[in-house]
């Protein structure tokens, strides 16, 4: 079998979802267009490097998880007509799971490089690492796209991002260990 069999099911089952990861790579993209444009006049490019490398690990983390939660899923026989409420639930924890990571890997990025710049500065580093908590709602809403986890991802990843940024060392303590990996 496989290892991307899982995936070509997932992708199968909703031509839908094949769309929205589409569109929501795109919107990545861009918005990263967008912070890097941002940051270069700023003479701050090194965070959007490290910001398009941590995208580039946090895409595939996204898909890899999206498509083990599906195996094991249908392992267990959990789906949406048979297991609602355990269906809805491990998606909700994988993807809050998924979002707030994120966010705090943008919080102690864009903290890293604050410390000594001007308040301007500041406050576009700030902005830009907003922005990439937004990609990190969309990729995340490209796998898990039911209402229910849009509406609890988009504000826990705008709050979890203001939360790190305040208090990195909360977002070190619940994920420092996956940011150590890389």
């Amino acid at each position: 079998m496989s290892p991307l069999l899982p995936l070509r099911r997932l992708l199968d089952d909703d031509p839908k979802e094949a769309w929205e990861i589409l569109v929501a790579t795109v919107l990545s993209l861009v918005l990263l267009g967008l912070i890097a444009l941002l940051l270069w006049p700023a003479d701050k490019m090194a965070v959007a490097v490290r910001l398009f490398w941590g995208y580039g690990v946090f895409w595939p983390v996204v898909a890899l998880i999206a498509v083990a939660t599906t195996f094991i899923q249908r392992r267990l026989r959990v789906d949406m007509h048979s297991h609602f409420d355990a269906y809805v639930l491990s998606n909700l924890a994988v993807s809050v799971f998924l979002s707030v990571g994120w966010s705090a890997f943008t919080a102690i990025t864009v903290r890293s490089f604050v410390a000594g710049t001007s308040l301007r500065i500041a406050a576009i580093l700030y902005f830009a690492g907003f922005l990439s908590s937004l990609i990190g709602f969309l990729e995340v809403s490209s796998f898990y796209q039911g209402q229910i986890y849009k509406l609890i991802n988009l504000p826990l990843a705008v709050v979890s991002f203001i939360v790190f940024a305040v208090w990195p060392a909360g977002g070190r303590a619940l994920y420092g260990w996956f940011f150590d990996l890389f």
